[in-house]
Formats: C-alpha cells, structure tokens, sequence
C-alpha cells in the first residue's frame, strides 16, 4: 500500500539518537552509528521524531510500504517495558485526536511548529509601550551566574559547585513566568535547544560538569513538544558518561500554555 512513512537521510545523520527517544513506537535502532528503520510496519508516519532531529535527516515521504500494524508494535513496545508502553498508548491516543480532528499536518511534520494564537482563558491585555524607565516595579531576576547557554559555560565554573544543577530548554522562560523562581532561583544552569542548537559536543560539556562539580541534582527543565525531548536525551547520555551513579536526574514538562505538565524522576 501507498501510505506516509519515514525516511532517514543516511548522510545527515549524526548518530545522536535523538529520533530514537522521539518515536514512541519503537520503529527506529541505532545500527553502526546511523539511524535505521527496524521494521516498517512500526512506522505510524505521524513523524514525532521528526522534530528531536537536530541535522534534519529525517523526512516523511509517501511511497509503497507495508500497513502500519498498530498490534505488533503494541507487543514490540511493550517488551521495553511500562513507561515505553504507556507512552506508547498516549501518543496513540494522541495520533488518533489528531486524524479525528482533521488537523494539519495530519500526516506528520513536526508538533512543535504548529502555530497556536491566543488563549480564551486569559483576559485581553494591551500591551504597554517600551520604555527605559526605572518604574520600581521591575522584577527582579534569579539568576546569579553568567554565562548560561550550553556552548558557553566552562564545565569547571565555580557557580556550578555544590548546587542543584537545571538544564533549561530555550523556549521555557518564555512558555511560564514561573521558570525563575520555581527553578532557576538557588541553583545553577545551562540553557539549550536540541533542535536548533549545534549539540556537538553537548553531551560531553554535560558530563565534565557533572563530574567535575559536587552537583546532587540534575533537574532538565522542557517542553512538550515532541523535539524538545532532544534535551532529555543529551541529559541521560552526558549522566551515563559522567559516571556519577550518586546524581538524581529529574524531567520536568511545561505545556504550550505555561503550565507544569509533570515531574518524572529519571535517575537516582
């Protein structure tokens, strides 16, 4: 049959497994450094991994492929265990709204770019003209430390020893007025985009960090689009590397409407 499934540019792929940790269905291995399709009739061609993919080596095309089977990959999920088959079922349920609800991209696409505007539950505010002006009603900033993007912190800075440490997604700060004091305040940080950013070396600046400083909590502070579990992934494998088995590694998801989704404990 002629159905919408993905396609892995082999030269583009950096072998950083990102996409592996963006299917919930399973259908993508790491094969001699490369990604690779397991078996097609995994592949629901709704591209979630799509996003988490920082060279843009993968692609939805539509050609002649075996049916999506929906019980064979159930089966293959669940042998991973039950987070992966509850995830599994979520994104399913979540595949399901979408072609029920007509929504396009239905086919694939990256979540992450659909474009929203407004919110109904939020009262209409105008808003006020820029101005320089000290109004003594500024709010002050948590952030004690500089510099704080990925690329730019040296892994031995001496704002890093002996605080909790957050690896903060770029678009949080934006998404929830409630990053600062609910997580930034206190701690140290790194902030990156694993889907816009050059991760290059990511994961070993994490892991230096991590095992050069006293650090007893790694809080990864992200989106719930689809590409920004990209940080989630850069975050364990920098843990793995860093061998620190003592580190407690929390995820925490902020929604598109700034709200906190969940906390799951990763590690520790």
């Amino acid at each position: 049959m002629k159905r919408k499934i993905i396609e892995i540019n082999e030269d583009l792929c950096n072998g950083c497994g990102d996409c592996i940790v963006g299917c919930a269905e399973g259908a993508l291995q790491l094969v001699n450094g490369k990604a690779k399709m397991v078996k097609e009739d995994f592949c629901d061609g709704f591209g979630d991994c799509i996003g988490t993919c920082p060279t843009g080596a993968l692609q939805i095309v539509e050609r002649e492929a075996v049916a999506y089977d929906i019980d064979a990959t159930r089966e293959h999920v669940a042998q991973m265990g039950e987070d992966a088959l509850k995830r599994f079922d979520e994104a399913n349920a979540e595949h399901d709204a979408k072609e029920q609800a007509a929504q396009k991209p239905a086919g694939g696409g990256c979540p992450g770019l659909q474009i929203r505007f407004g919110n109904k539950d939020k009262a209409e505010a105008k808003p006020k003209a820029a101005s320089t002006e000290v109004s003594g009603q500024v709010i002050k900033s948590d952030l004690d430390q500089w510099p704080i993007q990925l690329h730019l912190v040296p892994p031995t800075a001496p704002f890093f020893e002996g605080k909790e440490l957050v690896v903060l997604s770029t678009c949080s700060p934006v998404a929830s007025p409630d990053v600062h004091w609910r997580f930034v305040r206190g701690r140290s940080l790194v902030v990156a985009c694993p889907k816009l950013d050059k991760t290059e070396g990511y994961v070993e600046k994490l892991a230096g960090i991590m095992a050069g400083n006293n650090i007893p909590k790694v809080i990864i502070v992200r989106m719930s689009v689809p590409c920004c579990g990209g940080l989630t992934a850069i975050t364990q494998q920098a843990h793995a590397m860093s061998c620190r088995s003592d580190l407690v590694i929390e995820e925490v998801t902020i929604g598109l409407d700034g709200e906190l989704l969940g906390t799951k404990q990763l590690a520790g």
